[in-house]
């Protein structure tokens, strides 16, 4: 099984483009959101973490949110309760589709977390920072100082790009990533 890894900045499209590679996909800030949702035990540990700030059951967003902003070292004990979690999950997920010759990993956090292991492909996504913005501000939780915070616990592009295999340009135009994906998945399975 071929395990691709996608790795870019917050708002590049890493999930579209995982998406076009037409294979299973595990989608980290998915399986955050079902969790948040979901996960009673999670929620214990947030709320006795986060008393002033997490306080119902599902988790809402910008109780997250508020508890970041309050203190961005809030950040890191967030990751240290969901991230065991996330990767309990995401080897279920490999198991899962131990048959299939192609998965996709789509998780932010991929290298800060020291999830890829060697015989990971990494995949950086490229897109201009002017086109990130637009992408990003079309959110609905669209929120420029957590976007801040969040960036300051990644590590950097440069080092990103530099780590990854291969960089597929991503210029938001459907047609166009598609293409590129269907290139680099035909070079990947037939190399």
């Amino acid at each position: 099984m071929i395990k691709i890894g996608i790795v870019g900045d917050i708002g590049s499209g890493k999930s579209f483009v995982a998406k076009q590679f037409g294979s299973p996909v595990f989608n980290a800030d998915y399986e955050v959101s079902k969790i948040y949702k979901n996960d009673k035990k999670c929620f214990k540990k947030l709320k006795n973490a986060f008393p002033k700030h997490i306080s119902t059951f599902p988790i809402k967003k910008n109780e997250i949110t508020r508890s970041i902003l309050s203190n961005q070292n809030n950040l890191k004990k967030i990751i240290k309760i969901i991230h065991p979690i996330v990767r309990k999950k995401m080897n279920n997920f490999i198991f899962k589709n131990k048959k299939k010759n192609l998965i996709i990993l789509d998780i932010p956090l991929l290298l800060e977390n020291k999830i890829n292991k060697k015989n990971y492909i990494i995949v950086f996504v490229d897109a201009k920072k002017k086109e990130i913005t637009k992408n990003l501000k079309k959110r609905k939780n669209y929120n420029q100082k957590i976007i801040k915070i969040l960036k300051k616990f990644q590590l950097s592009l440069s080092y990103k790009k530099k780590k990854s295999d291969f960089t597929i340009k991503n210029n938001f135009k459907i047609e166009s990533v598609k293409k590129n994906v269907k290139m680099l998945k035909n070079r990947i399975l037939y190399k």
